[in-house]
Order: structure tokens, then C-alpha cells, then sequence
């Protein structure tokens, strides 16, 4: 594919809570063997995008050490290749990127110096599969300046988190609404761009020159008169997880059959970084059911409707109902958790019960003793 690929992964969000206090957004687990960041590297790897920036900043260690190897998506070409770029301290700039936009303007150099026409631009907290070659196609088809990648949501879906599109008939977008209080559309951006790279190069410099640093505000909604901007929509399963009921619901959202045969089963593939951990063991007494265990887990209570990522140990008499339980999480004899996330290397030794609800998903992290 003519283009190159960068993949947005710098973001820290305070609707994460206790999630991102030690660890980058785009690093956060999905559906027990993942990372966030795997939907984009996969989705860019197979549509044939050789080239790829991440750029990363906000607690990066925990996902530079994911991204230690580009084998895994099948970058380590002798043609293109997986880039990090964090922050760098210049002799023209020490600032952290102080928005998207910026984070692209602090690496045009990498820009300039590709001969790709096209850039694609993506989240690291994005939850799908997409062939960006139908986006480029489309994007060429209509002779946009840029092309958004938009997705149709329910009516009763929250898009209060979201930039909401207004289409006129050929899917020109006409409005571009970031996080509204109130609105009718469904229609909601995913944070997918494709752009000419010349052209992107310019509407960044022209930003930073008026010192401005979001890609949304100050580029697409500041040109959507000027520019053609058009909406591609894609079907499939997507789902944004910067909120903790958003990242608790995507992973429930694997224990549906649809759900994990589309990513599990159907072509093309999600690939990660793989771990040589044995597999997981059952002992006698147990219970588990309608949940997706991950490698090198020990069960020996009983695991309801639950995604448990790896090497998690679940004691005698223990009860999980509706949870997910990130890496390495220590549950002892007797304890009960119900509608919570326990986040990675945490150890749960009361004999008392944890639960959250529904509408609000407790979070466990740390060496919780009491309820």
C-alpha cells in the first residue's frame, strides 16, 4: 500500500482512573491476550503498510517494552519498519507534545523524509479490523483532501465522548462536532485519518505556526469548509476503550460468540507479542463458565461470565462474577469479586466481597485487604 502509518499513542485520560496510573492507554490489555495497540498494528501490517511511527509519551515503558520487537506484526522488513518516537529535547524545542497535532509537527521530519503519498493516521485505543486499502480507495474515488473514518452507533449509545459527524449525501462531511453535551447524530469519528502526506505537511506547519496543537479542533473542524473532508463508513465490530465503563464493556463484549470469532476466527488476524507461558490449569473443584482465560492461569474457584488475562491464580472457595482480572492478579482463598476490574499484579487477600455496579465498574488495584 502507498502509505505510511502513524499510530497516535501518547494520550493519558483521567476516565481511565487507576488503569493508566503505570501504564499508557494504547498498553492497556484486551480480551485476555492483547494490547490496544495490536488492533491498529495489525489492521496497518495487513493492509501492507511497510512504515510505521508510534508515537509515544504519557507512562511509555510498559508499552515500549510491547513494541521491543517489530516481528510480531511483521515490520521488521528490510523496506520500512516499526519507529517509537517520545518527546525529544531539541536545541528549537524541550516541550512535551501538547496535542495530536503537535506530536506530528515535533516528527516531520519523519514525514518529509518518506516518499509515500499517503499517510494514515490512527488511535491507539481503538478495539477493530479495518483494510485501509477500501479507505484509500474510497478516499482517491472521491478526491478528498482528508478522509475520516466514521461508524454508525446505536441509538442508545453514549457519542458525548466522541466527534460527531453531519454528512450531506455523498458523505462530504458538512459539521464536525468534538464531544457534544447534546446531539441527534450517531454518525461518530474514530480518530482514523487518511491524508495526502504533502498536504498533511502543510496543514501542520500552518498550525503550528499559529500555535495551535489539536489535530481535530484546529485542523479538521477549522477546515471543513475549505477542505473536502469526507466520511468513510466502516461496519464491523469497533469500540473506543478510553473510559473505564468502555474499556470494562469491550472486553465483555468478547465473551460473545460474534465477537470472538470475528476477531479470533475470521480473516485477516490480530497479532500481539507472544508469551511462552504453559497452559491453564483446572485443578479439581472448580467451576468456570462463559469466560475466556488466558495462559498460565490456576483455577480452583469458580470463574462466571469473566475475562481473565494471564497468570492470574484464582483460590479455593474464590468467586469472579462478571469481572476482568488483568495480568499477574493474586485472588486468595474465599474471596468474592462481582462487577469490578482488578488491575495487573494486584493481590485480593480478604475473606469479605468486592462489587461494583453496572452503571459505575469499580476498580481493585494494589494489595487490597478490605472491602
Amino acid at each position: 500500500m502507498r502509505a505510511i502509518g502513524i499510530v497516535l499513542a501518547g494520550g493519558n485520560n483521567k476516565r481511565m482512573r487507576e488503569l493508566t496510573r503505570k501504564r499508557a492507554i494504547a498498553a492497556m490489555p484486551v480480551a485476555g491476550s492483547y494490547r490496544s495497540i495490536d488492533f491498529a498494528l495489525s489492521s496497518l501490517s495487513n493492509s501492507r503498510i511497510k512504515k510505521v511511527a508510534v508515537l509515544t509519551q504519557y507512562n511509555s515503558r510498559s508499552l515500549n517494552e510491547h513494541l521491543s520487537s517489530s516481528k510480531w506484526w511483521d515490520f521488521g522488513r528490510k523496506m520500512g519498519g516499526l519507529y517509537l518516537f517520545p518527546p525529544t529535547i531539541t536545541a528549537e524545542s524541550s516541550d512535551w507534545y501538547r496535542g495530536t497535532a503537535d506530536s506530528l509537527y515535533q516528527n516531520l521530519d519523519f514525514l518529509r523524509d518518506c516518499h509515500e503519498p499517503y499517510v494514515v493516521i490512527c488511535p491507539g485505543d481503538g478495539v477493530y479490523k479495518l483494510d485501509f486499502n477500501d479507505v484509500l480507495a474510497f478516499h482517491i474515488d472521491k478526491q478528498a483532501d482528508i478522509t475520516v473514518v466514521c461508524k454508525e452507533m446505536p441509538q442508545d449509545a453514549d457519542v458525548s465522548r466522541f466527534g460527531v459527524v453531519q454528512t450531506d449525501e455523498n458523505d462530504r462531511i458538512l459539521q464536525f462536532e468534538e464531544k457534544p453535551v447534546v446531539t441527534d447524530q450517531r454518525l461518530v469519528s474514530c480518530g482514523i485519518y487518511v491524508v495526502r502526506r504533502r498536504q498533511l505537511i502543510e496543514m501542520i506547519e500552518q498550525a503550528a505556526e499559529e500555535d495551535r496543537y489539536d489535530f481535530v479542533r484546529d485542523i479538521l473542524v477549522r477546515y471543513r469548509q475549505v477542505k473536502n473532508i469526507y466520511a468513510y463508513r466502516m461496519s464491523g465490530y469497533w469500540n473506543n476503550i478510553s473510559t473505564v465503563e468502555a474499556y470494562y464493556q469491550t472486553n465483555m463484549d468478547f465473551l460473545k460468540p460474534e465477537v470472538r470469532k470475528y476477531f479470533f476466527n475470521e480473516y485477516p488476524d490480530v497479532y500481539s507479542k507472544v508469551y511462552d507461558n504453559p497452559p491453564t490449569k483446572y485443578n479439581t473443584g472448580c467451576h468456570v463458565s462463559g469466560s475466556l482465560i488466558s495462559s498460565g492461569c490456576i483455577i480452583n474457584g469458580t470463574v462466571e461470565n469473566s475475562v481473565l488475562f494471564k497468570k492470574c491464580y484464582i483460590g479455593n472457595g474464590a468467586v469472579i462474577k462478571n469481572s476482568i482480572l488483568l495480568d499477574d492478579v493474586y485472588i486468595a482463598d474465599g474471596v468474592q469479586i462481582e462487577n469490578c476490574i482488578v488491575d495487573g499484579h494486584s493481590t485480593i487477600r480478604s475473606l469479605e466481597g468486592f462489587s461494583g455496579g453496572l452503571d459505575h465498574i469499580r476498580v481493585i488495584s494494589g494489595d487490597e485487604k478490605r472491602f
